[in-house]
């Protein structure tokens, strides 16, 4: 069975975004980008809540195209027109985007019958209304978590509502980068 597993930047104090969805946080630089494409490559479709997606929508199918595009850019851009995106809306119409599933009814049969197919894993890219949902339904596989050494104080919690225990066992991929994140990978235990 394919696994879901949750990719999120966190604080230390466990917030994913700040008070209103702000990222501006996390720190991001060309070791981390190169070191998450290479994972990226694992997986072969990618989750996404409505916010979540909007705003990757708004910047990548372009991203490598613009004359100042990075390294990063260019490749990601290519990484994501290319990946199956399987997003978590009951406002979007898949017709208006690229290589993409809407999945506005019976969410946890669909997400449960994807992690039934053939395939490697599905990352569950930011989303943090996603993960608390996919969470509490036992769909999320593991966490694949970048902690960032900032306190935010307030913001969107990680394990908001979470409403069971649940076991994580950590694994040993993790990394230490030399901007002072530090990579964590836990897989739930069932």
């Amino acid at each position: 069975m394919r696994k879901i597993i949750s990719f999120m930047h966190v604080s230390l104090d466990g917030f994913v975004s700040g008070p209103h969805g702000e990222l501006n946080w996390a720190k991001v630089d060309q070791e981390l980008f190169e070191h998450i494409g290479e994972r990226c490559k694992k997986g072969d479709s990618a989750l996404y809540g409505r916010k979540t997606f909007q705003m990757m929508e708004s910047y990548w199918p372009e991203a490598g195209k613009k004359p100042n595009a990075t390294r990063h850019d260019i490749e990601h851009s290519a990484w994501y027109n290319g990946i199956r995106k399987i997003v978590l809306s009951t406002t979007l119409n898949a017709a208006d985007f690229s290589n993409t599933t809407v999945v506005s009814d019976q969410i946890a049969d669909h997400i449960n019958a994807l992690r039934h197919e053939d395939g490697g894993e599905i990352l569950l890219f930011g989303s943090p209304t996603a993960t608390h949902y996919l969470l509490n339904q036992n769909l999320i596989g593991g966490f694949w978590l970048f902690l960032n050494p900032t306190i935010l104080g307030q913001g969107v919690s990680l394990f908001k509502d979470v409403t069971q225990r649940i076991g994580l066992k950590l694994l040993p991929e993790g990394r230490r980068f030399s901007n002072g994140v530090t990579e964590l990978n836990y897989e739930i235990e069932r």
